[in-house]
């Protein structure tokens, strides 16, 4: 099978198994549990739907154009989808969640200024659309690829099964998003050719997609048991929190030690 029939097919693979996840998510009822995530596997479909026949009949200007639409839409969903998988995670721990969050949206804050950076310093990208998406996307992977680190490093501590459905979707996207910005790092280094690029990262794509349905089948859903030190970490945030709540004036932090020194000082008389 030559370089252009194997990419052909690897495409055409993708809406299968995308339409195969789908399937067993509502099928186990779990398109409510990952709403967005169920939305990003239906999006694929309908990405191939419309591409497919823009690709085979339609000028390259066009299918050009078709192409980074779609992929700047799953930019937006698949940095949603990292925040949905975090939510799931710290869902036993409100505070843990409540700071998770605002990381999440300071995360991003970041993540589009370095890619204001990049876009304004860099000029050997011909098409100017196509660095700008192409810069947010690398942003994105390098983010979703943390996500699997973090979940392999603090998984024990925070009591995370790998067996739970938010792992296996952080991994899938990992594998794919680890595949990508190492062979688009080799291809700007002019080490690997576009055949091999396109066929590697969409090969990693579907192993990825593979992974979310033997996690889906699964269906592993079962929340963390309470441990000691998510636990202790979510106590310590809550303790900050109605602190923070509390007046900022010093007169009432005196007053209560002095209530409690005369307290003591009472129950020693007595």
């Amino acid at each position: 099978m030559s370089s252009p029939q194997l990419q052909t097919a690897l495409w055409v693979l993708q809406p299968i198994i995308m339409a195969v996840l789908a399937t067993v998510m509502c099928r186990r009822r779990q398109q409510k549990e990952f709403p967005v995530f169920f939305a990003f596997a239906l999006i694929q479909i309908a990405r191939f739907a419309i591409e497919y026949p823009v690709y085979n009949l339609a000028g390259f200007r066009t299918y050009f154009c078709t192409f980074w639409i779609f992929t700047g839409i799953n930019l937006a969903i698949e940095f949603k989808i990292i925040h949905e998988v975090f939510t799931d995670i710290f869902r036993p721990y409100h505070a843990l969640k409540d700071l998770g969050t605002a990381l999440f949206k300071w995360a991003a804050l970041v993540m589009v200024l370095v890619s204001g950076v990049f876009i304004t310093t860099s000029n050997a990208w011909v098409d100017p659309v196509g660095r700008d998406v192409l810069i947010l996307q690398r942003c994105v992977e390098v983010i979703q690829c943390g996500m699997v680190l973090f979940l392999l490093a603090f998984c024990k501590p925070l009591g995370i099964s790998w067996r739970r459905q938010s792992f296996g979707i952080a991994l899938g996207f990992g594998l794919s998003a680890g595949s990508e910005l190492i062979c688009y790092g080799l291809f700007f280094g002019g080490h690997i050719t576009n055949d091999v690029l396109s066929v590697t990262t969409m090969s990693c794509f579907n192993l990825g997609a593979i992974v979310w349905i033997v996690y889906s089948t699964l269906n592993r859903r079962e929340f963390a048991a309470t441990v000691l030190v998510p636990q202790r970490w979510d106590s310590a945030l809550m303790d900050l929190q109605q602190t923070h709540n509390e007046p900022e004036s010093l007169i009432p932090m005196f007053e209560h030690m002095v209530d409690r020194a005369f307290s003591k000082t009472q129950d020693e008389h007595a």
